[in-house]
């Protein structure tokens, strides 16, 4: 009878064994919050029986980029300066991230610099953009379009983004004649500017 229970009680201690975390995911994911503000982050645990869990503990939070967008322990991300920040979760020795976009209060206008772009075929250009009032330097908020003359999306040129300055790349294969580069910001406002790159 002893070695009955004793069986018994063995395995029932291996049948309610703790589940094991086997991921992280990061919420809101990729959110856009005003300079100023705040947002708490979440860390949903995955675990290896399907269930799923909302971290409270055993969470250790981080930003890569602190003047922009630096978080405390608990997990608070605050909006610091213009910019993109990756937040990283980490509990367990499992990771999870999400990328968070700073954007400014009261903006009125958007400048993108040079206010035109030569590149000849298979080079690079460089351009920022600042706001206004204040100057600041939101290129790496900002969403880029290029098109051709006749309005289509352009092909064989590419812009980087989320970066400062933005790199527009052309290939051997660009066509020769001007395009149209749209930076657009979107904070209290959607604003918009536009110059010409011409390719040679």
């Amino acid at each position: 009878m002893l070695l009955l229970l004793l069986a018994f009680a063995a395995g029932c201690t291996g049948f309610f064994q703790n589940p094991v975390l086997t991921g992280l995911t990061v919420g809101p994911q990729s959110p856009n919050i005003q300079q100023g503000t705040t947002l708490q982050m979440s860390a949903i645990g995955t675990y290896d029986d399907g269930s799923t869990k909302t971290l409270t503990s055993g969470v250790f939070w981080s930003s890569d980029d602190t003047n922009v967008a630096p978080i405390t322990s608990g997990g608070r991300v605050t909006g610091a300066s213009s910019g993109t920040a990756t937040i990283t979760a980490s509990a367990s020795a499992q990771t999870g991230t999400s990328t968070v976009t700073v954007t400014l209060n009261n903006v009125t206008s958007i400048v993108i610099q040079p206010t035109s772009l030569t590149i000849a075929r298979g080079n690079m250009g460089m351009l920022t953009v600042t706001a206004n009032p204040g100057g600041q330097d939101v290129t790496s908020t900002v969403t880029w379009t290029i098109t051709d003359s006749s309005g289509n999306p352009a092909q064989n040129i590419s812009i980087t983004t989320q970066t400062s300055p933005a790199t527009v790349s052309t290939t051997s294969s660009t066509l020769t004649g001007t395009y149209k580069i749209t930076a657009t910001y979107s904070g209290n406002t959607t604003l918009t500017n536009s110059i010409t790159l011409t390719v040679t």
